[in-house]
């Protein structure tokens, strides 16, 4: 069970928890709110994490991008914790259980929710997985984005109340951001290993200097949208501001830092990311 529990990596579940949760807060704030889509749409992001964890440990270690170098946390099928047959399995069952998740969301939402679903499970074997991986082409950083921003946040609110509101569109965007610079600090850690294996991120593409930039931009990013939001649904939606000195702490961090020290600060920032949006979806349930 310790070694399914560590290929399932159950930090990086925040990623699928805050998008619900900001999500939820949106349908609440536009009068829209429905416990039973919001409880189903939780349930299967966190499976749909859970077998792109899946898919990216037996990919990786099949691709030679995991090896005794490795910085980061230890990867089960690389270290032979988990047979690559037995991970293969556990990946199509996690999709299994978010499929039906979607099922009762589709009976709920209708066909656009299919077709957001088919594309995540899709996506997220492909991050690793298939001819043209999209984690080794460069392209991580984008699917991050709209899967774990817009597609996640906006998708959540669609179930709840059949509608797209602005509100929705604005809020995927810190979400998105600091879910994406979880994947930055992970790609500037790698830089050197990642080149070995082939595996042409972002920060493998355009160095390490870039990679800090990128990371400051998405923080500047995620933390314009409160202010600009407050403009018209008053200063409730400013509470993600509190978090603001640990962002600023974890910039000079990736700024200064390389190796396994990062670790450390990817933990961090995926802290940063829940302690955003819990603080969001609060100030969005408060100011609506």
């Amino acid at each position: 069970m310790k070694r399914w529990i560590l290929a399932a990596r159950p930090a990086t579940l925040t990623a699928a928890f805050v998008p619900v949760a900001v999500g939820t807060a949106c349908a609440y704030a536009v009068g829209g709110l429905s416990w039973g889509p919001a409880l189903a749409a939780l349930v299967g992001a966190m499976w749909i994490q859970i077998g792109t964890n899946f898919a990216n440990d037996v990919f990786d270690a099949e691709k030679g991008a995991d090896t005794e170098a490795r910085l980061g946390p230890t990867r089960a099928v690389a270290t032979g914790l988990i047979t690559p047959g037995a991970m293969r399995i556990a990946m199509v069952v996690a999709f299994g259980l978010a499929t039906v998740c979607g099922v009762y969301l589709t009976w709920v939402a209708g066909w656009p929710i299919l077709a957001i679903g088919v594309a995540s499970v899709i996506s997220g074997i492909a991050y690793t997985g298939g001819p043209y991986p999209l984690g080794y082409n460069g392209l991580g950083d984008l699917f991050v984005m709209i899967f774990f921003g817009f597609v996640a946040v906006v998708g959540t609110v669609y179930v709840q109340t059949l509608g797209t509101p602005t509100l929705a569109w604005l809020a995927s965007i810190p979400v998105g951001a600091l879910a994406t610079a979880i994947l930055v600090v992970n790609n500037l850690r790698d830089i050197e290993t990642d080149v070995v294996a082939g595996k042409r991120t972002l920060a493998v593409r355009f160095g390490r200097k870039s990679a800090i930039g990128e990371y400051a931009l998405l923080l500047v990013a995620a933390y314009a949208v409160p202010p600009l939001l407050s403009l018209s649904r008053g200063p409730w939606i400013l509470l993600p501001l509190l978090s603001a000195p640990i962002a600023l702490t974890l910039m000079r961090r990736v700024a200064t830092e390389s190796g396994c020290p990062l670790n450390a600060t990817l933990a961090r920032t995926a802290q940063l990311l829940l302690l955003f949006g819990v603080l969001f979806a609060a100030g969005i349930v408060l100011s609506g």
